[in-house]
């Protein structure tokens, strides 16, 4: 005779998002000891991957491929415990509040996270259904609101103040992953809606998921020991092994940035510290202040005269942006740049700097358009580094500064002296003059 399922008393769903991983995952840990039954599932949002008015979507192909490849391996790891991933489809908010009225679940949980859309979508959740539970933990930064040393009212306008005052305070350490899980519920209607995984995306030189990142930390700090040079290697343009390249991981949640600064404290205790394990941390703290920065401004940071209130002297155009997206601008550092970009999903921090600036101060557009086309093209896109970055080169974020503008000339003689990343991407080709004339004929002034 066939067993009849008996629903547990306490149920538990835990949504994933911004936290594509097992380790140093608090909220997944308190929701587990809470309940006898655990529900785990991921959104995949059509809306993602459609236009908006900045000319791009929120996804693109090599961001969606890494999340897919992301999402294998948490299904794979959860799998490895007697568990389960759903990756369902459909409007984010109208599937959560669907599947919560058909299973039931006394506590929702998930991780914590700055973004406008993933706080509203959380606030809406908590309203509409009052008899849940809702848990929610932050591992997404390295402090918690309440061990800042300030209100977040209070958080410095620029960088460096927000520095000195954080980066002597201690961190949490990281949590490792849990043994063991409750058991997931048997539910073949949310089965036959399961996206299929099993034909994983390839072609990209970064390899999607929590085991890829952990592998890339270990490597990078214990295998290679690249990083006791990180400081003078950190500027490059190309290659493997200038840069800890674990941005991606941390973007999309696979690698935790307490696990990135647990292991680092381990290799200066077990190896060496020096300037460049400190660099680092410095940009680690970067990352920090961007995140902190959005929970502050929240849809400030997609407003075009910034936080500062500032409008730039740029607009939007057409024939300009394009020849910018496509890497035939006057300037060959910056097609090389851009080229790699669209080929493989990533590009150098010192890239992204002379892009930025290249669209803002050479072309004249409007900074939200790159911001936007970043979003759609980066594997490693976080909201807030993001958009916080591109208003820092467009003089109205934190910049204490007010405007940047790179030399693109010196810069290249800089970074590439022979040439040979401007030759390997074919930054030389297609160059394309600026226009001097509008659609109807008038000089641009």
């Amino acid at each position: 005779m066939k067993k009849l399922y008996s629903r547990p008393e306490k149920r538990g769903l835990f949504w994933f998002r911004h936290d594509l991983r097992l380790h140093d995952n608090p909220a997944l840990v308190a929701l587990s000891e809470q309940v006898d039954e655990l529900l785990c599932v991921f959104i995949i949002d059509p809306r993602w991957f459609k236009s908006s008015h900045f000319q791009s979507a929120h996804m693109g192909d090599k961001r969606w491929a890494f999340l897919q490849q992301s999402l294998s391996n948490l299904q794979d790891n959860l799998q490895h415990q007697g568990h389960q991933l759903f990756v369902l489809e459909g409007e984010t908010f109208a599937v959560l509040d669907a599947l919560i009225g058909s299973y039931t679940p006394n506590i929702v949980a998930s991780g914590m996270h700055p973004g406008v859309y993933e706080r509203q979508q959380w606030q809406r959740l908590m309203q509409k259904q009052p008899d849940v539970h809702f848990i929610q933990e932050n591992a997404h930064s390295l402090f918690q609101p309440d061990t800042l040393p300030f209100e977040i009212e209070f958080l410095p306008a620029s960088f460096t103040p927000f520095r000195k005052r954080v980066e002597d305070q201690s961190v949490a350490l990281a949590l490792p992953a849990p043994t063991a899980l409750p058991p997931a519920p048997d539910l073949p209607w949310l089965s036959s809606k399961n996206m299929d995984l099993t034909k994983k995306a390839t072609g990209l030189a970064f390899t999607g998921g929590e085991d890829a990142g952990l592998a890339q930390l270990e490597y990078t700090l214990f295998t290679s020991h690249n990083i006791k040079n990180y400081k003078q290697t950190r500027n490059g343009l190309d290659g493997w092994d200038y840069s800890s390249k674990l941005s991606p991981w941390l973007a999309n949640g696979c690698l935790s940035v307490r696990q990135v600064l647990t292991e680092l404290t381990r290799y200066e205790s077990e190896y060496e510290k020096n300037d460049s394990t400190y660099w680092l941390y410095f940009e680690l703290i970067w990352r920090e202040y961007f995140q902190w920065h959005l929970f502050k401004y929240q849809s400030k940071l997609f407003q075009f005269s910034g936080t500062q209130d500032t409008r730039p002297l740029t607009t939007f155009i057409a024939p300009r942006f394009a020849m910018w997206c496509q890497g035939q601008t006057p300037y060959p550092i910056v097609n090389a740049c851009m080229k790699q970009l669209n080929h493989t999903g990533y590009m150098s921090n010192r890239g992204r700097q002379l892009v930025a600036s290249c669209l803002v101060n050479e072309l004249g557009v409007d900074w939200r358009f790159g911001a936007a086309y970043f979003e759609q093209q980066l594997i490693d896109f976080d909201v807030a580094s993001n958009w916080g970055n591109w208003q820092y080169l467009a003089g109205v974020g934190v910049d204490p500064r007010g405007h940047r503008r790179f030399d693109l000339a010196k810069q290249t003689q800089q970074y590439d002296p022979n040439g040979e990343f401007v030759r390997q991407w074919a930054g030389d080709t297609h160059v394309n003059g600026i226009d001097q004339t509008d659609a109807a004929d008038w000089p641009f002034e």
